[in-house]
């Protein structure tokens, strides 16, 4: 197994841990919605220091349910996911492209410098010694 093959099945194991863990020690079992987003455990511990506390901004749009909060929220993280991977897929794309066109004139190079070294030989052998080319035939 190769050391990035290792590396990467390390951070899989990893996630996997941070996933579940939570859920297997039973953290969160004391609180009605053990795992509600940082807005809301915010909301609420301001309303327990000060019930009286009216905020200064109100959301632009309120979702009708938690359901449509959480599918908004998937679209949030798709279409984030979606952006990086067009991004680094584009970086990928444009290395590789590089290195094919490097390899490509390496090798295109080595075979035309080979040609030019021909042709500027049959040039040589084709004048005369006063400098003058050969006529052509026809």
């Amino acid at each position: 197994m190769s050391r990035n093959a290792k590396i990467n099945a390390l951070l899989l194991f990893v996630v996997a841990a941070l996933a579940v863990l939570p859920l297997a020690l039973g953290l969160g079992d004391h609180k009605e919605e053990p795992f509600t987003g940082a807005d809301t455990e915010a909301e609420t511990a301001i309303t327990e220091i000060r019930p009286d506390y009216e905020p200064w901004f109100s959301p632009l749009y309120e979702p009708p349910s938690g359901e449509i909060e959480s599918a908004l929220f998937a679209l949030q993280a798709a279409l984030g996911a979606g952006v990086l991977a067009y991004y680094f897929g584009l970086r990928r794309g444009r290395r590789q492209g590089e290195l094919r066109a490097l390899a490509q004139r390496d090798t295109t190079g080595d075979a035309k410098g080979d040609a030019d070294a021909k042709v500027s030989e049959s040039a040589q052998g084709s004048e005369s010694p006063s400098g003058a080319s050969a006529p052509e035939r026809t």
